[in-house]
């Protein structure tokens, strides 16, 4: 991470033509940090405050971008998707319901919650939102409320205060992560005790 971000300062003129197409790999199931760009942005962007609104705009657009396209590739390729390689196991057909059960029942709160949740879960949340047919129009307003909130969050920290305030958002993001975790168990354990009472 380090020798990528010397290599972003030194080329800062570029910094937003290079990190825009980078984010929207993401959208591919490429393996791409959104967190790692956001953090890349916003330590550049205090080095050079003149480009502070052209480094934000590079990966705020580039995190929405790549959400459309995870969400146009459920969409558009439906069950073709899970034969795949690159994504056959990023979103198993059986938690495909329980998810798209959360869009129905929380609406923009899924998406909102979801783009804090580390490791991986944001691609999923946005795969299963096209892959269960979720209205375009709705999901693209609810996850540009979703992207300004957190890529705006994420890029204002890493921009005031940089490599400092890395560790406390690995720890809300662990916290995120686990709320999540026991919010999902709840919900199963819930069903399960339903089931038995109407068996």
């Amino acid at each position: 991470m380090e020798d990528l971000l010397l290599q972003i300062q030194n080329l800062a003129t570029n910094a937003p033509w290079i990190l825009f197409p980078i984010m929207l790999l993401g959208g591919f199931n490429i393996p791409v940090s959104e967190d790692g760009m956001l953090f890349v942005a916003g330590v550049v962007a205090a080095s050079n405050p003149e480009k502070m609104w052209s480094l934000f705009l590079a990966v705020y657009l580039g995190a929405y971008g790549a959400d459309l396209i995870c969400y146009g590739l459920g969409r558009f390729l439906g069950p073709k998707f899970f034969k795949i390689k690159l994504f056959a196991n990023m979103v198993p057909p059986e938690r495909l319901a329980k998810i798209s059960g959360f869009y129905e029942k929380y609406g923009i709160w899924t998406l909102i919650f979801g783009r804090f949740i580390p490791f991986g879960a944001r691609n999923g949340l946005f795969l299963t939102a096209g892959l269960s047919k979720m209205n375009a129009l709705k999901f693209a307003l609810s996850d540009l409320v979703a992207a300004t909130i957190s890529c705006g969050v994420y890029f204002t920290l890493y921009y005031k205060y940089g490599e400092s305030v890395i560790a406390s958002i690995k720890q809300f993001n662990l916290v995120i992560f686990a709320v999540a975790i026991i919010f999902v168990v709840s919900i199963v354990i819930k069903k399960k005790r339903l089931r038995r009472k109407n068996v």
